[in-house]
C-alpha cells in the first residue's frame, strides 16, 4: 500500500487535473469566439485529462491499468491538437466572425484561406 506521501502527491496530481479542467470549462463558457473557447476546451482540457490519468496509473501501479493510461495519454496528445486544428480550418471556413480583439486576420485572401479553398 502507498505511504502517506505518495498519497498527498497523488492527491495533488488529481487536484491539478481538476484544476485545468475546471479551467477548461470556464474558458468555454467565458471566452468571445468560437476559435478561442475551442483552445481552451483542447488545451486545458488535454492536461486535465492527461494529469488524472496519471494519478490513476500511479495509484494504481499494476501493469494493466498503467498500460491503459499511458495508452490513453498518448491518445489524447495525438488526436486533441489534430482534431482542434481540423475544426478550426472548418469553422474558418465556414465564415464564422473572429473576435475583434483578435487583431488581422493574415489567412483572408492567401493560398491557404480555407474559405477560398471550398470551391475548388
Amino acid at each position: 500500500m502507498l505511504n502517506d506521501f505518495w498519497q498527498a502527491f497523488i492527491g495533488l496530481i488529481v487536484l491539478g487535473g481538476a484544476i485545468f479542467c475546471l479551467i477548461a470549462a470556464i474558458g468555454v463558457l467565458r471566452l468571445p469566439d468560437v476559435l478561442t473557447r475551442m483552445h481552451a476546451s483542447s488545451k486545458a482540457g488535454t492536461l486535465g485529462c492527461g494529469l488524472i490519468l496519471l494519478s490513476v496509473a500511479l495509484f494504481f501501479p499494476g501493469i494493466d491499468v498503467v498500460a491503459r493510461a499511458a495508452a490513453a495519454i498518448l491518445f489524447l496528445l495525438l488526436t486533441t491538437p489534430v482534431a482542434a486544428h481540423m475544426i478550426g480550418r472548418a469553422i474558418y471556413a465556414t465564415g464564422e466572425p473572429l473576435w475583434k480583439g483578435a487583431g488581422v486576420d493574415e489567412l483572408k485572401g492567401t493560398k491557404d484561406d480555407p474559405a477560398l479553398r471550398l470551391g475548388e
